[in-house]
């Protein structure tokens, strides 16, 4: 069980003690998609869906989340969020989300760019589900990360 960072020696969970790691300047970046109905897509660039401003509401959602990530995922460390950057781009059948998140502290920030994403496109098919109910959250993903200890990393 040694192995495991996150078991105990009995096997439990636990959170793992970063107390004696440096804090270095830290960024995740995350994609992810939700495919959606041409209905949609032509609200999106015109008058909006009904219940408002679904871009807006799907961009703050995406941040406040990546703020709260500690509080959905059990073993994340409550860290200081010095910045989240939101972008979502409407293509023909889709909208492309991107999130980039920094911080400086004692570990990494991609599981709270995981969550802005797909908390960003829960938010958006809430906004749009009216129009289309069939909208689909997809190829969530960690793209890139730099800082700590193991180094940056970057998808091919």
């Amino acid at each position: 069980m040694n192995d495991f960072t996150h078991l105990d020696d009995r096997g439990a969970a636990r959170m793992v003690d970063v107390s004696g790691k440096e804090i270095s300047v830290r960024t995740a970046s995350a994609s992810g998609r939700v495919l959606v109905s041409t209905k949609v897509v032509e609200l999106l660039h015109g008058s909006g869906v009904p219940k408002g401003d679904a871009l807006a509401v799907a961009r703050i959602a995406g941040i406040q989340a990546a703020k709260r990530t500690p509080d959905l995922v059990p073993l994340c460390h409550p860290i200081a969020i010095h910045g989240v950057a939101v972008d979502l781009d409407v293509r023909d059948d889709s909208v492309e989300i991107t999130a980039t998140v920094r911080t400086a502290d004692r570990t990494g920030v991609e599981m709270e760019a995981l969550t802005c994403v797909t908390v960003a496109a829960l938010a958006l098919i809430d906004m749009v589900k009216a129009v289309d109910p069939a909208a689909v959250i997809t190829d969530v993903r960690v793209d890139s990360k730099t800082g700590g200890a193991s180094g940056d990393w970057h998808r091919d």
